[in-house]
Order: structure tokens, then sequence, then C-alpha cells
């Protein structure tokens, strides 16, 4: 599984320091409900009906045995002895007091874990399937497309703020234990008549009040283009989804074939539009992404410049 380097380290406890001078400036009356809603939920934290409640990232659904015990230890000292495992391979805990967010956050930074982007209009978890790297007909393992994935989303200046929350997820395999049809976009991996791996893109999906299926884009992206095929969706995502009612988020165009075209035509623009532009080769980071995906998209603009590491260390 990917481990933490400095910069993640640095980054975590550096976001949970701020996020406890926000809790504070709340319980002292300095920030009104309304002020501290949306610094909340930048930490993953709601508002229920009688208390607030944590939901902490998981990505692609895997814990080691430390995180998994220090999950267990977060329920017994700050809950009610319990937590709550999503279908987004989150966990989520129903009942902690909000001047205990700081520490709970601390404890989860200790295990390399975080509640950044769970909540809110983002790039939420990107998921996969549960028994990735096991499983006997997966063509890859797809937690290491999901990892690249999430370092290239994590507060991206584009899509933090898109019209509704956004899910991907990704499976290598056949048979989709990971529901990709069912997500905003979905990936499987494939393989082409020359052996290359790539990708079958799926949109639109979703599992709301209107339950839909998505559809399929295209049959076969190279993986060297895929961060830049996502962009080119989630532009057409951010420019035409719905802001003004959060149930029709991705319903502006009544038309699936031309919302189809549009997507269609970005990705086209997309795809290696920014080689050589933004491609740079400057340490271990940057060769293994390029080894992976080529030179494209190589630094992440949504982590002030950190280099996106091409694979999940395991």
């Amino acid at each position: 599984m990917y481990r933490y380097d400095e910069f993640d380290r640095a980054f975590v406890y550096e976001r949970v320091t701020q996020f406890a001078g926000q809790i504070e400036r709340r319980l002292d009356g300095r920030l009104t409900e309304n002020e501290f809603k949306p610094l909340r939920l930048m930490n993953g934290v709601y508002l229920q009906l009688h208390a607030y409640m944590l939901r902490v990232a998981v990505p692609y659904g895997t814990l080691s045995s430390r995180q998994m015990r220090r999950l267990a230890r977060i329920s017994l000292d700050y809950d009610r002895g319990y937590g709550h495992f999503t279908t987004r391979q989150n966990i989520q805990y129903n009942w902690p007091r909000l001047e205990d967010m700081p520490a709970i956050l601390a404890d989860l930074a200790e295990v390399e874990m975080h509640a950044v982007q769970t909540s809110g209009n983002c790039i939420r978890n990107v998921t996969a399937d549960h028994f990735a790297g096991a499983a006997a007909d997966e063509i890859e393992d797809p937690r290491v497309y999901c990892e690249i994935v999430r370092q290239w989303s994590s507060l991206h200046p584009e899509f933090s703020f898109l019209p509704r929350k956004f899910k991907i997820a990704v499976t290598g395999a056949e048979n989709d234990r990971a529901a990709v049809k069912v997500h905003d976009i979905g990936l499987i991996i494939r393989r082409d008549a020359a052996g290359n791996i790539g990708f079958e893109v799926i949109v639109g999906g979703g599992q709301g009040r209107t339950p839909v299926i998505g559809k399929t884009i295209r049959d076969f992206v190279e993986k060297r283009h895929l961060l830049s095929y996502l962009k080119a969706i989630l532009r057409v995502y951010n420019l035409q989804g719905r802001r003004d009612n959060k149930y029709q988020g991705a319903d502006q165009d009544p038309s699936q074939r031309s919302r189809r075209r549009t997507v269609r035509r970005a990705g086209r623009g997309g795809m290696g539009a920014h080689q050589g532009r933004r491609a740079r080769s400057s340490g271990r980071g940057d060769r293994s992404h390029q080894r992976l995906f080529g030179a494209a998209a190589v630094r992440n603009p949504g982590c002030g410049g950190c280099l996106v590491r091409g694979a999940a260390r395991r």
C-alpha cells in the first residue's frame, strides 16, 4: 500500500493544526455555524441532527493492521465503540464531540490517514475492487491507478468546487466488483489487440434518488493519457453541470448523444495537449510517473507543486 513521504506527512499535520484553530474559533463563538460549515466540510466533518459526524478516507479500501487498530481505538476513545464502513470504502464516526476532532485527526495522521475530501463538492475517495491485487481475473492491480488519480485530484484547484460531489472507481477485472457503472467516472482496465494496457471510460453513473447506469464514452484510452482524459471530462462537468439543483447536477444537457460528443471532443483536445509544456524530469517520483504514463501531467497543481508518484508503494 502507499506510504507517506515527507510532503504528505507535513501537509496532513499542517491541516490538523489549521482545523484545530478553526474549531477553537467555532467553540468560542468567533465563527458562526454558517461560517464554520465550509471549513468543517473540507475536513470531513458533517453536522447531523444530534451530533457531528466524521468521515475518514480509506483510499481504495486498503488498510494496514496498524491503521485498523487505530480506527478501533478512536471508536473506543471518542465515539461509542464502533464505526460505520461506507459503500465508498470510507469509515464514519457518528458521535464524536467537536472539541475532540483535532485529537482524532492527529491520531489518524500518526498512521497516515486523514479526512480530507470526504465531503463537499469535490472529487471524493477513489474506490476499487475489494479483491484488488489478489483477484485471479484482473489484468492489472487497479490500486496503482487509484493512487495516481487520488494524488492528482487531491486539492486540485480547478475541481475543488464542482456542481456536486464527484466519484471515481477503477477495476482491473472483467467481473465488475467495484460497481464502476454507478460512478461519475468508471474505469475498467483493458488490454488491446497489441497487448497495450488502457482503460474503458464510463461516465454518468450514480446511486442517488434516481439511480443511473453510466455509459461508455471511450472503449480504450491509453494509460499515458488517462489523467488528461479525466481532466477533460471534469472540465465539461464543471462547466455544464447544474449548480441550481443538487439532485440533477449531472443532467444539464438532456441529449446523451450531445453530452458524449462534448466529452469526446474535450478528451481529444486534452490528451497529450500539455505534453512538453508541463512535463519535467526531476527526481525519482517524476521518472516513475513518466514510466507509467509518459511525460504528461507530472506535477500535481493541486498539491502546491508536489510530485505525483507513479505507483503505489507496497
